[in-house]
């Protein structure tokens, strides 16, 4: 086991671990869909839908143009084997990991529902009758839960109520699971009612839940460090973690090593490679990712291992974007050497590229192979064109290598959604909620 990795080699441990060292499948159903969800480890949720809801998107970067009503059935179908929660931040993980979040639960409901006059304190009565609700009459949408006291402050993106509130506390404390949704709208349930029995009996004790993510994460990422197996799970207790990583290493799975250029304080930055990881001699991938693909969601990783500074734009003044409300991080190779602004104009069948940017190298054949996953993202979206907007210094070389393309003005301004583009109404979770007790 190498005790010491390139920067290229570190690239090229991470990309294979997240799936992207084998060619996608010529099709790709259930079989090929779990296998990426299961090197993943879990599926960040998130509502905007501007090109595609996120949690399509890191499938589409590993497998290609898949079905996504074949996800849909594996996410959301009754009895299906994944179920949501608050792990990496509002996520997808297996209904039979339920358990491992128990230590979460816990400190949820010791933060907010034990706090004397707080939310939760206050609001019993009403907390109390939807849990009858949800015995009396099984899953239930938000909308479908009648009460006198349905009031409360509207947020410019949530309509969060009394209701919502008390769902979404109940959630968080383990004792309400998400059962599928209708559209994007939750339908929420008594976690018996969603969590298999044997599951919800068998909570996993805090230190050996902690031991078992951190294990994850280092798998899930090939090599990383000790903030980047936290955040994998947003454990902000890092004792708990520099101990899991301690027995991980006693017992073999896991192998200090120094990457170069990862640094901390001057000194060589401590990382940890998994056992199981492979050093490709070389990565040729092609891929357009989310900002929520666990390849780029910690920023710092991100700059670590392909020096991408990565910020989403959606609440930046349209003038003062730098790449666009939604840029979309662009891998060719075993390096992610652009970012492309997307937006999936239906009413027009269009793909917009918005704007269009190159970091500072790429191979030679990058614009001809972003042009590819272009036209395969507009095909998977059942877009019949794509327009190219003149903005950002790829904008020109993607037009070239996209003859078909319609070229068309573009800028900051333009490349701005409506609100209504940007966020489904029954958005995700957490939005009033304190970030770091979530954490956990």
């Amino acid at each position: 086991m190498k005790s010491a990795l390139s920067a290229a080699e570190a690239r090229r441990v991470a990309l294979a671990s997240q799936g992207f060292g084998r060619a996608r499948p010529a099709t790709a159903g259930t079989r090929q869909l779990n296998g990426a969800l299961a090197r993943m480890a879990t599926l960040q949720i998130d509502s905007v839908n501007v090109f595609a809801r996120s949690h399509y998107m890191p499938l589409f970067s590993r497998v290609g143009a898949y079905d996504t009503a074949a996800l849909d059935r594996l996410l959301f179908a009754r009895r299906a084997p994944y179920v949501e929660y608050w792990a990496h931040v509002a996520a997808f993980i297996p209904a039979s990991d339920w358990g491992l979040f128990d230590f979460r639960m816990t400190a949820l409901r010791h933060k907010y529902g034990s706090k004397p006059g707080g939310w939760f304190d206050t609001h019993r009565e009403i907390v109390d009758w939807v849990r009858a609700e949800l015995a009396d009459r099984g899953p239930l949408r938000p909308a479908q839960i009648e009460h006198d006291a349905k009031k409360g402050a509207r947020g410019p993106w949530w309509d969060w109520d009394v209701v919502k509130h008390a769902l979404e506390y109940l959630w968080l404390f383990g004792e309400v699971a998400i059962a599928g949704r209708r559209g994007f709208e939750r339908r929420y349930a008594l976690a018996e009612q969603v969590i298999p029995h044997d599951v919800l009996a068998s909570p996993v004790p805090r230190d050996d839940a902690i031991r078992e993510l951190v294990r994850r994460a280092a798998r899930a990422y090939g090599v990383a460090t000790a903030a980047d197996v936290a955040d994998y799970w947003r454990i902000a207790d890092r004792k708990a973690v520099t101990a899991a990583l301690g027995e991980l290493v006693d017992t073999g799975e896991l192998h200090p090593v120094t990457v170069e250029g990862w640094s901390s304080g001057g000194r060589p930055a401590k990382a940890w490679l998994h056992a199981d990881a492979v050093i490709p001699r070389r990565i040729d991938a092609a891929a357009i990712l989310t900002p929520f693909d666990p390849v780029v969601w910690f920023r710092d990783r991100a700059e670590r291992l392909f020096d991408f500074e990565y910020r989403i734009e959606i609440y930046t003044p349209a003038a003062q974007r730098r790449y666009g409300y939604y840029s979309l991080p662009v891998l060719i190779g075993d390096d992610l050497v652009g970012r492309v602004d997307l937006k999936a104009d239906r009413a027009a069948s269009t793909l917009r590229v918005q704007s269009a940017w190159w970091e500072r190298s790429r191979p030679p054949d990058a614009a001809v192979r972003l042009a590819d996953e272009l036209r395969l993202a507009a095909r998977w979206q059942g877009l019949e064109s794509i327009s190219v907007a003149r903005w950002g210094d790829a904008a020109d070389d993607v037009a070239d290598a996209l003859p078909e393309a319609t070229r068309v003005e573009g800028g900051a301004a333009a490349a701005a959604p409506s609100v209504t583009d940007a966020r489904d109404e029954a958005a995700d979770v957490g939005a009033e909620l304190d970030p770091e007790a979530i954490a956990g």
